[in-house]
């Protein structure tokens, strides 16, 4: 049985997105490793916090070409939050460059009367991509735990797996590109949803 390589790069509450993938079934290592994000069957990159910190993480730990290459090999990958972000080409929070896999920008919610920023709790996901192997048993709206400001923007609409109402705006929850996946919740704090997410995510890989 192999395992499940957790990016460690001091940004990502790692331990509940094992917890989570533990609970679905898999081994998940927390590592900072290239050689083991080169050996794992797939791997996850959780995050919470700030766009430049996270980069600049990645980087001082030479851990953006192994991901890239990870992920140019048609491993599967499960980006969380920040974890999804950092994969666009710039944010409106920051300064720094993102890793440049997914072609767009990451945006900040625009302010409107009554509307919270960070948008924090349980929202309803529109599914985009309804056949998509990561929502196999999940009711067609499901809710899951949201904590953000900032959203993804890709240039391509197609790459969309699912998307959010908060407020008057409709943005990006998730993406999905061949063998990557990525979403703007936390799987880890869904409950049953999220859970059935994770196992989802981990039979893909070990079947």
């Amino acid at each position: 049985m192999g395992f499940i390589a957790v990016i460690d790069y001091d940004m990502g509450n790692l331990h509940s997105a094992c917890k989570g993938l533990e609970k679905a079934g898999a081994t998940p290592k927390i590592t900072d490793s290239p050689q083991d994000i080169a050996q794992a069957n797939a791997i996850v990159l959780p995050g919470v916090g700030s766009f430049d910190p996270a980069v600049q993480h990645l980087r001082s730990r030479h851990l953006v070409e192994p991901i890239k290459a990870a992920i140019a090999s048609g491993k599967l990958f499960l980006g969380i939050c920040l974890g999804l972000q950092i994969l666009f080409d710039s944010s409106e929070e920051g300064t720094e460059a993102g890793l440049g896999i997914i072609p767009g920008v990451v945006r900040r919610f625009r302010s409107e009367p009554d509307l919270t920023i960070p948008h924090m709790g349980w929202n309803q996901l529109e599914l985009t991509q309804p056949n998509l192997s990561l929502w196999q048993n999940l009711p067609p709206d499901p809710y899951v735990y949201f904590v953000h400001s900032y959203y993804v923007d890709p240039i391509d609409p197609n790459v969309k797996a699912a998307t959010i109402t908060h407020g008057t705006q409709t943005v990006t929850a998730a993406i999905s590109i061949d063998n990557l996946i990525a979403v703007q919740f936390h799987p880890e704090k869904s409950s049953d949803y999220g859970l059935q997410i994770l196992s989802n995510f981990v039979n893909n890989v070990f079947t």
